[in-house]
């Protein structure tokens, strides 16, 4: 391959990485471009747990083989198996070398590293591939994981200009990884509570968002939790604000765990002492059980006086959902009117009749001259 055309794919690869919005796309840009740019037609891009010692493998493209999914769920391989990863990369780096990547052939191993590479040797014969070049990536000064590109049975082998590419490629897939590594760090601390480590509200409007348009094009159940935790200014008023966040966080893994029981539910913690539940798909009657356990638990803290409860579910009868602030306007009538009536239950939005209050009340123009509180839209703070 020519230096220009090298260099066309080192750059190509590298956009198709910081094109990536998710952690696969990026994976499955890298293991691409990789591919195409060693001429290739198998590439896989690994990383070594080292808590479990094994190498995992996180995506594989191009001809794959049976069992080779692209995002695989379980393929993982003991380091001892490849122990280059770990013995050979150390010797090689306390010797002053770098982290090089190597050529191996279905041959079977050539030169001083015979027996490192006899699992590889029998994976190309088993999957019908001629050879490999295996390149170690490297972030922040350890090894990371390994990119590995194969040509089938047949096809010319790698050679060492080809291994000093992939070890090229190899460190623009370490830089766009890292990159991405930022980018999900900067991402969950924009949509998560810091206090609870629970999301956030603009986690919860983002979510909302989504599934109202799924429920509007095909009809999925979401359903919404909101809770106000009692007694939280009592409680930073008389034994200080270190023993009400203590609090606010012992709630907050309280709601995570009877989220956890709603498969996908999002558990949020909106502000201040206003905490949700975003469920989408699982039946109303399933979340208004999560809701009342949410209750009976509340009640069991040892601080605070447990929580007044909200919930709307598109699947009851509370009129079209046509947009997430209605749909969170209903729970939070339902929260408002449950705390009015200091009820120990959650209140269910559409369920007291064609004239349900709790719809009337969040379907209002405007908040009537007795209400203590206004409603909040999307950004609308409380008061």
């Amino acid at each position: 391959m020519g230096e220009d055309r090298r260099l066309r794919a080192v750059v190509g690869l590298a956009q198709g990485m910081a094109a990536a919005h998710t952690p696969r796309e990026s994976w499955r840009a890298a293991a691409l471009g990789a591919c195409h740019a060693l001429a290739g037609s198998f590439a896989a891009l690994s990383v070594w747990e080292r808590e479990l010692g094994r190498l995992r493998v996180l995506v594989n493209v191009g001809e794959r083989t049976e069992g080779e999914d692209e995002f695989p769920d379980g393929e993982a391989y003991p380091v001892h198996q490849f122990p280059e990863i770990t013995e050979f990369l150390h010797e090689r780096w306390a010797g002053g070398g770098g982290p090089n990547a190597w050529v191996e052939t279905a041959d079977g191993p050539a030169g001083s590293r015979a027996g490192y590479c006899h699992q590889r040797v029998a994976a190309l014969r088993r999957r019908g591939r001629g050879c490999c070049v295996v390149a170690p990536i490297v972030l922040h000064g350890r090894a990371w994981g390994e990119l590995y590109v194969a040509r089938p049975a047949g096809a010319p082998d790698f050679d060492a200009a080809d291994a000093d590419f992939a070890t090229v490629l190899a460190s623009v897939v370490a830089a766009g990884i890292a990159q991405t590594e930022r980018l999900e760090e900067a991402r969950r601390l924009a949509f998560t509570d810091a206090l609870t480590g629970l999301a956030n509200r603009r986690a919860v409007d983002v979510r909302l968002d989504e599934a109202v348009e799924r429920h509007k094009g095909d009809g999925v159940v979401v359903s919404l939790v909101v809770c106000d935790l009692n007694g939280l200014k009592r409680v930073n008023d008389t034994r200080g604000h270190a023993v009400g966040d203590r609090l606010l966080e012992r709630f907050g893994s309280v709601l995570s765990l009877c989220g956890a029981m709603l498969p996908g539910t999002l558990a949020a913690r909106l502000g201040g002492d206003e905490f949700c539940l975003l469920a989408v798909g699982p039946a109303a009657d399933e979340v208004v059980r999560i809701a009342d356990e949410l209750c009976r638990r509340a009640a069991e803290l040892e601080l605070g006086e447990g929580v007044a409860c909200g919930v709307a579910s598109t699947e009851d009868p509370i009129g079209p959902v046509r947009s997430a602030r209605r749909l969170f306007r209903l729970a939070d009538a339902a929260q408002y009117r449950a705390k009015a009536v200091r009820a120990a239950k959650p209140v269910v939005a559409g369920r007291e009749g064609p004239d349900d209050p709790v719809v009337r009340l969040a379907d209002a123009p405007s908040p009537t001259e007795g209400e203590r509180r206004r409603f909040r839209g999307r950004h609308e703070p409380r008061p």
